[in-house]
């Protein structure tokens, strides 16, 4: 088995590996140095030792016109076209008997690193995060990216830490600080493409990809092939191991579309790193419950919850949202019942063909629910934040129920002080590619009601202006000390009554009582029963709790009760 990446060996030598079975020679070059050739073998890889210490810089050269950074590079000088660099993965780490939290103690933040003061910024905000409740970060990705301002989905070297967010080391600093005050991190990753500016791959190994397979981005990503399956494994094991990172978040791999890839990727990770709590997590549109019964991965993230609660707390019901429109309280109980609403039903959004799988046998943490994130704010053509779309006390009621309930539990940075500041789609592309980002963007609301016309979507923000990012930090709203309050209150109570009887919690009922009403039930781990009540119509009727402890409510919108 190859390895992908540097080695640092013994005193100043570094061994250097680079798969190009497309390549018959391939030069390492070492700036400052002469040049080395590099062995190949009988599969297609290249590999030299040569002196190097840490902070070297090197590329491979493949012909007079062309040298390319390494694909497992750790880091990048002069952005994704110019040169890696050789980084040694030791740290002095502080929280040195961390293992991590179980996976029922979490609730997560999604944080843009961008947005946020890069890494160093993020690690001055922890000890705020720590103190309203809140036990893990979730950062959206932080490897290399074209430019300097970009979601990370568009990535290119999986390995390395994007420049503009700061260096290896300045990413363990952060972690090892969340650590010592009691937070999990975790990491998405992106497996499933890799984006248009700095990827060289098919200059060398076009085998990587399947180019008889159509992806929006190109050809599938070879993962059935060995070397392709171990970049992508020590990757998640690189972030695992050399950085501690507690938990990772695999995007979008219903487009990977190969489930023995998925799991044997969580087969191997859990085989190294038993002594540790490490949690693994799918966003998968196909709703695939068995990827979450086989017990590999803790959890998926639950469009369905977001969408439907969407769809009754602001009525919109385009693309879709259509799909959630008609009867939406009987789905909604669905959800709370049996995590996803759709389990192989017919989707119109999806030309009628059938989504998911059954899940209503799966303990309700096998789901990460929430009202926002970077794709459900971001993905709208202004940004807008649910507290810009809907009235205050059906958002704080929608709240009381995620953060109550027994699904886990995912905010969205800015969502708990109230923050009324655009999540937007940004990126630093130019030239042709700028164009089409822009276009392509703005294209893609053309099915939404309100961008049916051309010049409606001409004011969808350009992509690549810095003034789209900028907007994009988030600000305290002017109501942030009432959410903040809000949140920790919720958050205190969570850790109270929920965590400790959440470990198989599954759901028992969940009946719909009126218009948006509705009641659910659970079974707790201590055989408890938690008791939720929620109604968005627009004439709540009062609640009346007769049994059990009252935990929460709010108003006649929301209560919660447990009765032993």
């Amino acid at each position: 088995m190859t390895n992908w990446g540097p080695e640092l060996r013994e005193g100043a030598d570094t061994l250097f590996r680079l798969w190009a079975p497309d390549r018959d020679a391939v030069t390492l070059e070492i700036d400052g140095a002469p040049s080395v050739s590099m062995d190949r073998d009988e599969e297609g890889w290249f590999s030299a030792t040569a002196p190097a210490a840490a902070g070297s810089r090197y590329r491979f050269r493949l012909d007079k016109e062309l040298a390319v950074p390494d694909p497992a590079s750790r880091l990048q000088a002069g952005g994704v076209h110019g040169w890696s660099v050789v980084v040694d993965p030791a740290f002095a780490w502080s929280a040195t008997e961390w293992r991590g939290r179980p996976w029922e103690e979490t609730v997560l933040l999604e944080v843009h690193v961008g947005t946020l003061g890069g890494f160093e910024g993020i690690r001055q905000k922890l000890p705020a995060i720590a103190a309203s409740g809140i036990t893990a970060i979730e950062l959206m990705p932080v490897n290399a990216f074209g430019g300097t301002r970009n979601w990370g989905y568009d990535g290119v070297l999986p390995y390395a830490v994007a420049e503009p967010y700061g260096s290896p080391a300045e990413l363990k600093t952060l972690i090892d600080t969340a650590h010592g005050l009691g937070i999990s991190v975790f990491l998405d990753v992106v497996y499933n493409h890799f984006g248009p500016d700095g990827n060289y791959l098919n200059a060398y190994a076009s085998a990587f990809f399947h180019k008889e397979v159509d992806t929006p981005w190109g050809g599938a990503v070879a993962v059935d092939a060995d070397p392709v399956h171990r970049f992508f494994v020590d990757n998640a094991l690189m972030w695992l191991r050399d950085y501690r990172i507690d938990g990772l978040r695999f995007d979008a791999v219903h487009t990977i579309e190969n489930d023995g890839f998925l799991d044997r990727m969580a087969s191997e990770i859990r085989a190294a790193l038993p002594e540790r709590h490490v949690h693994l997590v799918l966003e998968n549109e196909k709703n695939d419950a068995d990827r979450l019964r086989a017990g590999c991965y803790d959890a998926q993230w639950n469009d369905d919850f977001h969408n439907v609660l969407h769809v009754l707390l602001t009525g919109e019901t385009s693309a879709y949202y259509g799909d959630f429109a008609d009867h939406a309280a009987e789905r909604l109980a669905r959800c709370l019942k049996e995590g996803f609403i759709y389990q192989g039903e017919g989707s119109p959004n999806h030309d009628g063909k059938p989504r998911g799988k059954p899940s209503g046998d799966l303990p309700s943490t096998a789901f990460v629910a929430f009202l926002q994130n970077h794709d459900q704010v971001g993905n709208r053509a202004m940004g807008d934040r649910l507290i810009r779309l809907t009235d205050r006390e059906r958002l704080r009621a929608a709240t009381a129920l995620l953060l109550l309930g027994p699904q886990i539990p995912l905010l969205f940075m800015g969502e708990d002080e109230g923050s009324e500041s655009p999540f937007l789609f940004f990126t630093d592309f130019h030239d042709e590619l700028a164009d089409a980002v822009r276009e392509g963007r703005r294209r893609e609301f053309a099915k939404f009601d309100a961008f049916a016309d051309e010049e409606a979507r001409q004011r969808i923000p350009d992509p690549n202006a810095r003034s789209t990012f900028d907007s994009s930090i988030p600000e305290p709203g002017p109501q942030a000390g009432e959410w903040r309050a809000l949140y920790r209150e919720l958050l205190a109570l969570r850790q109270v009554h929920i965590m400790p009887r959440l470990k198989g919690a599954v759901g028992l009922a969940a009946d719909v009582i009126g218009p948006a009403r509705v009641k659910a039930r659970w079974r707790m781990a201590d055989g408890a029963t938690l008791t939720i009540l929620i109604d968005l119509g627009e004439a709540p009727e009062a609640i009346a709790v007769d049994e059990g402890q009252l935990i929460y409510q709010e108003g006649d919108r929301f209560a919660a009760w447990i009765a032993e």
